[in-house]
């Protein structure tokens, strides 16, 4: 019963990583040249949908690369 329970978390951490790939795929193709403040307003927004906590620092700093480079690493959100 145990090895059940540890393949459904890691099912979900998987649904939670991909669900935090596709806010920052979003953002990147929508956000791409918008203001800092904007990205991260919409990584924030995105990542709460999607049920998926993220550091404030992160959010920050995937804010100013999408600013910045046009693109980001997405978090491990575990």
């Amino acid at each position: 019963m145990s090895e059940q329970s540890s393949t459904s978390g890691s099912e979900e951490s998987d649904a939670r990583q991909e669900a935090a790939e596709h806010v920052v795929d979003r953002v990147e193709s929508w956000d791409e040249g918008a203001e800092p403040e904007t990205i991260r307003e919409d990584l924030e927004e995105g990542m709460a949908q999607a049920e998926v906590e993220v550091d404030e620092s992160d959010l920050d700093q995937m804010a100013t690369q999408i600013h910045d480079q046009g693109s980001t690493d997405t978090p491990e959100v575990g």
